[in-house]
């Protein structure tokens, strides 16, 4: 898809920018919502099975990934050393103990994550297997995770929490991976404790756009803004008519619209309308997780005082770097700063 661009120079103040990147580092983020753990299973193929027409693996190693809502925040780890934490809920079972390994590992707070016996702990694995001197493949994805609504007992636990913890953290990330935890209750205790102390509340969301009522900004990408909205977003009045829709429904002061190789735009209040390209397009490996790394960094330096534009840039940095890994990659602060660009100049 190509945006028209139907806009004027707007030039960047790199100084500006590098001052934001270093400060990332001392925002204090809490992540709320369907927290992942990806169990990555390699094996090397040996046979066929003679029970049924199927591969025999000979397992190899288990490799555990934050994924999910846990991938927001291992992001954000990775940029401001750790200070994070995490509000969802677990299952009773061997996954929870693998998950909560994971958090540790990242330096990421899970003390307060709750445990329902009646629910699993969101838990996607992949298996993976090698012929010799050949590429591995993924052969089969199990998931495990439990979509009915939260208990009310689990629903008021986590409200507790959040009421407790919020106060703590510069910003909140709702992170909806649609598995249950975002009730709309949930939400709403979180907009309103994050209201009381003036904290601001970033969503990540791919549908049900409308329900985050009191949020500070939202960053959907183009296909879920589209589909949402009900129609293609072509040009620059397109993209200000979507972002209107959604800013009126939800109360936001901002969009974030992320748009894969176009780059992303962002929609303000007063009509403002800023497209950001992708500075570098070399060496596209994956994007998978992509879009937790903009919302991790695009909150952090909203945290830390940036204007929209400037949080977006830096989102921008990040993902350009976390796209050159294979998986759900991260990055730090001191790497978007080596990434960042002499001269910016963007459509508005």
């Amino acid at each position: 898809m190509t945006i028209v661009r139907e806009m004027e120079f707007m030039s960047i103040d790199i100084g500006k920018l590098k001052n934001i990147i270093q400060k990332l580092k001392e925002s204090k983020i809490l992540v709320v919502g369907d927290l992942v753990l990806d169990e990555m299973v390699y094996g090397e193929t040996e046979r066929i099975s003679r029970e049924a027409p199927v591969l025999i693996l000979q397992h190899t190693h288990t490799k555990h990934i934050l994924g999910g809502a846990s991938n927001a925040a291992h992001n954000v780890a990775s940029i401001n050393n750790g200070k994070v934490g995490v509000i969802g809920v677990v299952g009773a079972d061997y996954q929870a103990n693998d998950l909560k390994q994971a958090f540790k590992e990242a330096g990421i707070d899970c003390s307060y994550l709750i445990t329902d016996e009646e629910r699993k702990t969101i838990t996607k694995t992949r298996i993976s297997g090698a012929c010799s001197q050949s590429i591995t493949q993924q052969i089969v994805r199990i998931d495990r995770q439990t979509k009915a609504p939260l208990s009310k007992e689990t629903e008021q636990k986590l409200i507790d929490n959040i009421e407790k913890l919020l106060p703590e953290y510069d910003a909140v990330i709702l992170s909806d991976y649609h598995i249950g935890t975002l009730s709309d209750n949930i939400i709403k205790h979180v907009t309103e404790t994050a209201g009381k102390y003036s904290k601001k509340v970033i969503v990540d969301a791919q549908r049900d756009l409308c329900k985050y009522k009191g949020v500070y900004s939202m960053t959907p990408n183009l296909p879920d803004t589209q589909k949402y909205v009900g129609y293609r977003l072509k040009n620059k009045a397109d993209f200000i008519r979507a972002g209107y829709s959604l800013m009126d429904q939800t109360g936001a002061e901002c969009i974030l619209i992320t748009c894969g190789s176009e780059g992303m735009v962002v929609i303000e209040r007063g009509g403002r309308f800023t497209h950001i390209p992708v500075f570098n397009k070399s060496k596209v490996f994956d994007v998978t997780g992509a879009g937790d790394t903009v919302t991790a960094t695009y909150t952090l330096a909203i945290a830390a005082g940036a204007e929209p534009v400037y949080a977006a840039i830096v989102g921008n940095i990040a993902a350009g770097i976390v796209i050159k890994q294979f998986g759900c990659a991260v990055t730090s602060a001191d790497e978007i700063l080596s990434a960042l660009p002499e001269k910016i100049e963007l459509d508005s």
